[in-house]
Formats: C-alpha cells, structure tokens, sequence
C-alpha cells in the first residue's frame, strides 16, 4: 500500500506553484516579444501534449482508450476547459500585471462551489455566502471601481472569462476523473486543445519565423536578450510538464481540496515575480483587495466536501 507523506507532497505542490507563477512573467514575455495569445496557446497545448502522450505511451498506454460516449464531454473538456482557460489567460496578462490576471482567473473556485449549491443541490457550508462576499468585495477594490475603470477592460473581461472556462475545467474534470486517471485525462485534453487551435490557425499558418528572433527579458533584465524558442521551450517543459507532474503527483500524498488551497500560493507568487522582474507594481488598495480575494477563495474551497481525485487548481494555469 502506498504511504501518504504530507510533507514531500506540500513540496510538490509548491513547487509547482512556483514554477506556474514564474511561468506567467515568461508567457507576458512572449507575447510583448511578438507572440499572440493563440499563437501561444496553440503551441504550449501541441508541446504539453506530445510530450505527456510520450509519457502516457511509455507507462500506461491502455489509459489512452476512450469510449465512444465519452469522447463528445473530453472535446469539450480540453476546448473549453483547456483552449480557453489558456487563451483568455494569456489575453488578461497582456493587457493586465501578471497577479491580478491571476487573482481574476484564480476566482474559478468561487464559481465551482456556487455551481455546487444552486445547481446540483450538494451539501455546502453556509460559508460559501461570507467567501462569495468578501471575493467580490475584494475584486471590486481591485479595480478601485469607485474612482473609475483603473484596469484595462478587455483584460479584465479576458481574466473574468479565465475564470468561468476554469470552472468547466473543474466541473467537468470532476465527472471524468471518476473513471479516468488524471495524466491521460489531461494528456487528451491537451490533445482536443491543440487540435482546435491547429483548425483555428493551421500549423503551415504557424509564425515559426518569429521563434528564432531574439526578445527583451524586459524590466530588470531588459538588457538581456534571447532566442524566443528558448522562452518556448521554458513554457512548453518548465511552465508546463514539470508543474502539471509535480502537482499530478501531489495527489499521491494529499487530497485535492489540500492542492487547491496551496496552490493559492501561485497568484501571491506570481505578483511578487512580476514586481521583482518587470516592476509590476500593486497599489495598497489593490493588494488588499487581492487579500481578500485570496481569502473568500480558501474559505469556498473549505465548505465543501473533498473529491479525492478532483483536478488540483495548478494544471492550467
């Protein structure tokens, strides 16, 4: 029987939450470096899912096999939950500082939990109400909504949207979790999400020219330039593998819930990357609102029941 070991897995939780948060200065890189979000969103799903399909096929290739009824809910699952989870996240961190793109997406489990209780009926804590609260006050300070529209609209409607596609990530990644394990899942998921955008944008259509010219590392190494397949290819196994693996992993040693909550470390992460590199800076009122937010997220992950095998809150961030 496999031993649960608390502390190895906190660390592969953190871990990757470290590695995501790093990940979004990277992707705001790109995409200041002449990548557009779908472009970029095209090729982290193809890189991630060809290298997990090399994973999934060298250990455990029978988990490939899909049945027929449940194609149509893994489509969905990887365009929806995936595509679009990534695409309107790499939109909102254009256009917006890398924590709060985050705070706006990592507010999917408020969603989760809402659908929860008013839809399916399931046993929530009352709690739910005092997270929806403080979360939506928090954001409303965050956008310091009484002095105007301080953040670029587009952004904010594009790190909103995050969020709901994340919650479809969840909702129905929790159903198909049941009967599949969660590296094949994934793994098709990827697949269903590169597949789309290759029809959106087929691959002959592809920019492979501008991966070869050399980009600013921006803010306080914009002195520093490299290839931009090399910021790719950090994406692709750093932002990508590496995390999704260790968090994977994780689940060995805690509960999905227990994943979730750490992972809330990536949005703090993430805004203390961005000021550090590029020099996001946050007002005092936004990093309070961020607080808040981050708080009505904690307690609406713990008014409800643990699923075990849920997809942690890291995979796609």
């Amino acid at each position: 029987m496999f031993q649960r070991r608390r502390g190895p897995g906190y660390l592969m939780v953190v871990t990757a939450a470290l590695l995501f948060a790093l990940n979004g200065t990277v992707s705001k890189i790109m995409l200041i470096g002449g990548m557009s979000a779908q472009n970029l969103t095209e090729l982290r799903s193809a890189g991630a899912f060809t290298v997990l399909l090399v994973i999934v096929l060298a250990t455990a290739p029978a988990t490939l096999r899909v049945p027929l009824r449940e194609l149509p809910l893994i489509a969905v699952y990887g365009v929806l939950g995936v595509a679009a989870t990534q695409w309107l996240y790499f939109v909102a961190i254009r256009r917006l500082p890398v924590g709060i793109a985050l705070l706006l997406e990592f507010t999917a489990p408020l969603l989760v939990v809402s659908w929860a209780r008013f839809v399916k009926h399931e046993p929530v804590s009352n709690r739910v109400w005092v997270a929806l609260t403080l979360s939506l006050c928090g954001l409303a300070v965050v956008a310091q909504i009484w002095g105007g529209a301080t953040l670029d609209p587009l952004g904010v409607v594009a790190g909103i949207g995050a969020a709901f596609a994340l919650a479809v990530y969840f909702v129905l990644g929790e159903s198909l979790v049941s009967s599949r394990d969660p590296v094949s899942l994934t793994c098709l998921a990827f697949g269903f999400s590169a597949l789309f955008w290759s029809l959106v944008q087929p691959w002959w259509n592809f920019p492979f020219a501008v991966l070869s010219s050399p980009v600013s590392l921006l803010g306080n190494l914009r002195s520093h330039q490299v290839p931009l397949w090399w910021l790719a290819a950090w994406l692709v196994v750093l932002g990508t593998i590496v995390p999704f693996t260790l968090s994977i992993a994780s689940l060995r040693h805690l509960r999905a819930r227990q994943v979730g909550l750490v992972g809330m470390v990536e949005p703090v992460a993430a805004a203390v990357i961005a000021y550090l590199w590029l020099g996001e800076a946050l007002g005092t009122a936004q990093i309070v609102g961020g607080v808040m937010v981050v708080v009505g997220v904690v307690i609406a992950e713990t008014s409800r029941a643990d699923t075990a095998g849920a997809p942690p809150a890291l995979e796609v961030a």
